[in-house]
């Protein structure tokens, strides 16, 4: 589940290792480069965890992000 907490949206994601989670990252870029709205994330061996916002927006949650972070999710689904 996304956690709202300082006007950010957070989840982090744990794959089996380095090479699933690097798979999935690769995924969430395409899908974020269509919807042209650019996560910030990190990868530490098997974990990606997310931090989003809309920088246009003031760093708010906005639909976007929400939107962002539902396609996230279906790729783990």
């Amino acid at each position: 589940m996304w956690k709202e907490e300082d006007n950010k949206l957070k989840k982090t994601f744990e794959f089996n290792n380095f090479i699933e989670a690097f798979g999935f990252m690769s995924s969430v870029a395409i899908i974020a480069e269509k919807m042209n709205h650019h996560p910030n994330w990190s990868n530490v061996y098997n974990t990606v965890s997310f931090e989003l916002n809309t920088h246009d927006a003031g760093d708010k949650v906005t639909d976007k992000d929400r939107q962002l972070a539902a396609a996230i999710d279906e790729l783990v689904n």
